[in-house]
């Protein structure tokens, strides 16, 4: 139960009311609330007043960039986009990286932010 406790400020009684700590969300948490927000309202009202929001876009975010770095890294390895490549040829390797990023990052959006 919820205890609440006052101060007098003149000849007022106000509550002490302290806002809920801001989550740590980033842009995949971002991403979750907006399409949760939009497409989801009911479970996002739902969770909003259970007071679960904040930390599943929290988890949300911590497991989509895990995912991302995971995926990243495997892509790159199977594609042999190695130290050598960026020492021989830098661009090809920027190129082929931002391509393994962008399959990532869209591998990540469907299967956690958009679900």
């Amino acid at each position: 139960m919820l205890e609440l406790t006052y101060h007098w400020e003149g000849d007022y009684l106000i509550a002490d009311l302290e806002p809920p700590e801001a989550p740590r969300i980033g842009k995949y948490g971002t991403m979750r609330h907006n399409y949760l927000r939009d497409y989801h309202r009911g479970i996002f009202d739902g969770m909003l007043l259970s007071g679960k929001l904040n930390a599943h876009l929290e988890e949300v975010d911590r497991e989509a960039n895990e995912m991302t770095e995971r995926l990243t890294t495997q892509m790159a390895k199977a594609e042999g986009v190695t130290e050598q490549l960026k020492a021989a040829d830098q661009m090809k390797w920027v190129k082929r990286m931002n391509s393994i990023q962008d399959r990532a990052e869209e591998i990540v959006t469907n299967e956690l932010i958009y679900c």
